[in-house]
């Protein structure tokens, strides 16, 4: 902790202890999730952002539902990019009893989302990792002949190189009290595979969505998360060239963090309601 300028207490977020002992605290708290770490280096994402984008996608299969969300195992879940932090499946399995595959190209990852659930009674029968051997693949590879899955969801890589991941990173902490550059590069939270791929944020959610295209009836709503509004208008154009049948941008506002999320479907609303009944 440290005193903030109206000399109140807040959490030091300059030091990576201090927001994983946090986010430690919130998943005990709100989620009953007594066993929790991720491993040295790797991405230790806000959990009430993750929170809010997973109760936006809620209301998108309540909007096919007659207004309620599903709840129960019925309802899979796929998220692509699971990291090794299982957040998503830690609150859709806590809030509306979902199951989770999560997929990630990273062993260590997998392991740990795999550990993780068997540490935890709450997840153990809620929760599994898959290894996408081939990181050219989102969805084939994972997705195994006639599964089908509610939702899938995705948290993408950003930065288009490891460097520029970097430099955002020292923007982020360039305000924060006490944090010189070299601290800041030693803090820098997150494997390369969580932050930075060839093409950025734009290339990962094109490819995405094109393969997507390929499979489309192995979600009833594909979605993401997008940082960059400047990448909408390309997404935009990707999903008319597929010709998804309904997208959806929902934007997010938590604090001073802006983003939105892009859902999109190939399959009719009452076909969609088929995948958790």
């Amino acid at each position: 902790m440290k005193s903030n300028p109206a000399g109140g207490d807040t959490i030091d977020f300059a030091e990576p202890a201090a927001v994983k002992a946090l986010n430690r605290a919130l998943l005990l708290h709100h989620y009953e999730v007594a066993l929790w770490d991720i491993p040295a280096g790797y991405l230790c994402p806000a959990i009430p952002g993750r929170a809010e984008c997973l109760h936006h996608l809620a209301d998108v299969l309540a909007g096919d539902n007659e207004d309620v969300v599903p709840r129960g195992r019925k309802v899979k879940a796929l998220e692509i990019g699971v990291g090794a932090n299982c957040v998503f499946p830690i609150i859709g399995s806590a809030e509306y009893g979902w199951k989770f595959v999560g997929a990630d190209i990273d062993p260590v990852s997998v392991k740990w989302v795999k550990e993780l659930a068997m540490a935890n009674p709450r997840l153990k029968n809620n929760v599994e990792s898959r290894l996408q051997k081939n990181p050219a693949h989102f969805f084939k590879g994972v997705v195994r002949p006639k599964e089908r899955f509610a939702l899938t969801l995705c948290n993408p890589p950003f930065h288009e190189s490891k460097e520029a991941a970097q430099e955002g990173t020292l923007r982020k902490l360039k305000n924060l009290e006490g944090m010189r550059p070299a601290e800041a590069t030693l803090n820098f939270g997150g494997s390369d595979t969580e932050l930075w791929c060839d093409g950025g944020e734009a290339g990962f959610l094109n490819g995405m969505i094109r393969e997507s295209a390929r499979l489309p009836e192995a979600a009833a709503w594909f979605s993401t998360m997008v940082s960059k509004r400047e990448n909408l208008p390309g997404i935009e154009k990707t999903l008319k060239k597929v010709k998804a049948l309904e997208s959806r941008t929902i934007e997010i506002s938590l604090g001073q963090k802006r983003s939105r999320i892009v859902a999109w479907t190939f399959q009719a609303r009452e076909e969609r309601r088929a995948y958790w009944r």
